[in-house]
């Protein structure tokens, strides 16, 4: 098949949610992945690999993790979810997003091993949308001969595709509250599902947690055996500052007294912890002997972009988009503004799904906003932008309903005076959307 029919068959699985979880244990766990790599050869195995999970901040430390690779030389594979505009970028090789032929070749190839492998009788169930994209990324990476493998965690960890990795280090970032529906309604719950991808002596890299959180990871790390680097503990950060709303720090290994000096390109104070989760690992694996110098950890730091969160489109209005789509987030965009923006006029353009904290998330942002413009991505998972509205409307002192999101965001536009700022935030398809959007504008304006 072609491109275009990849994509479609892939479609017709069904959209994600990414993975089986919880709800769906009972009749799948992780059986459709297995088979599926078995019947391929095991590419997961081709190459070491990092894996690493959390609610926030998983993206941004794999995107750190992966440019400190290939800056100390390594022919790097990076597989992440979702993506913002087009498929293929959750799977890259050098940073370079797998191409569309590539991606038809590999999907045309694993989609006639699905249909042989279903029609024995194993597995059970078609793999889902999630499992087929994992997949690829497992094959296209052996392919491509790979030195190192960087894995996101899709949702959870434990039931997700991605877990039938054995890295050789784990790492889990901040752990907060989302997808209850699916990881469970308390912390301890959700941090038991992302402590599922620890392995039995790998060691794992401990993003600062809240007590409930860390203590389950803890005992699940003891468990398994694994040695943990908790970032807060083996750190000290030193002389940090801000500058054009990035962080600047140098940062030392209590132990042995290493340091460096990070400053990712990244907008916000929060990326200093996804920073240090990147450096932790890399520093993990040069125990391990992987030549990675100091030149590669801060040059992969300084390099690394990770589009969507807090991605500054222009000045003068400052506009920006960020999938700020659980409280955890939407509190590390409000600390932003504190920051960055006190006293200066904000626009919020906010479209969600329907299975997100939206009045807790508006009830942190919505009250530094000038206006909110409810909108809605298109997804049939978006919530009308009337019904946001009646939802979260009361935490805004002024708001408008759009729900076109392209002229959602010509319309702020159109209010902001130079010295505002515009925000685009919520959902990632949102993000996406708006994204690609503002590209189509650009194109026009310049001819």
């Amino acid at each position: 098949m072609n491109y275009d029919a990849a994509v479609r068959y892939l479609l017709s699985l069904g959209r994600e949610l990414a993975a089986p979880t919880q709800a769906a244990a009972a009749k799948f766990d992780l059986e459709n992945i297995t088979i599926l790599s078995e019947r391929l050869g095991r590419p997961d195995r081709a190459y070491p690999s990092a894996h690493i999970a959390g609610t926030n901040g998983k993206g941004s430390t794999a995107a750190f993790l992966e440019s400190i690779l290939r800056q100390a030389g390594f022919r790097t594979g990076l597989n992440t979810s979702p993506h913002l505009e087009k498929i293929n970028e959750r799977i890259r090789v050098n940073g370079e997003a797998i191409t569309d032929d590539d991606f038809a070749e590999t999907l045309t190839r694993i989609q006639a091993l699905i249909e042989e492998l279903l029609a024995s009788g194993r597995p059970r169930a078609h793999p889902t949308y999630f499992e087929c994209v994992t997949a690829m990324a497992f094959q296209y990476f052996a392919q491509a001969r790979v030195d190192f493998g960087v894995f996101e965690v899709g949702l959870g960890g434990r039931l997700d595709a991605t877990n039938i990795l054995t890295p050789v280090v784990s790492v889990i970032t901040r752990i907060d509250f989302d997808h209850e529906n699916f990881l469970g309604h308390s912390l301890r719950e959700i941090a038991g599902e992302k402590a599922g991808i620890l392995k039995h002596g790998v060691p794992v890299v401990l993003a600062a947690q809240q007590p409930e959180a860390r203590e389950v990871i803890l005992t699940r790390a003891k468990g398994c055996r694994c040695p943990v680097t908790e970032t807060a503990l083996a750190y000290r950060v030193d002389q940090q500052t801000m500058e054009n709303g990035c962080v600047r720090a140098r940062v030392m290994e209590v132990a042995s007294g290493w340091s460096a000096a990070l400053a990712p390109r990244l907008a916000g104070r929060f990326q200093l912890q996804n920073a240090m989760n990147a450096v932790a690992g890399a520093r993990l694996l040069s125990a391990r002997g992987y030549r990675i110098p100091q030149k590669a950890i801060e040059g992969g730091i300084a390099a690394a972009v990770w589009p969507g969160r807090l991605e500054k489109l222009q000045s003068r209005p400052d506009v920006y988009v960020d999938g700020a789509h659980n409280p955890g987030a939407a509190r590390e965009l409000a600390a932003f503004w504190e920051e960055n923006f006190a006293g200066r006029k904000i626009f919020v353009v906010y479209g969600a799904l329907r299975d997100k904290a939206v009045d807790e998330i508006a009830g942190v942002l919505f009250p530094h906003a000038a206006e909110v413009v409810f909108t809605e991505p298109r997804t049939s998972r978006a919530i009308s932008a009337s019904q946001l509205s009646e939802i979260a409307g009361h935490h805004a002192s002024r708001s408008t309903v759009i729900p076109d999101a392209e002229q959602a965001l010509d319309y702020v536009l159109s209010k902001a005076a130079p010295q505002d700022a515009v925000f685009v935030t919520g959902s990632l398809y949102l993000v996406g959307q708006l994204r690609q959007y503002w590209k189509q504008r650009a194109q026009v304006a310049a001819g």
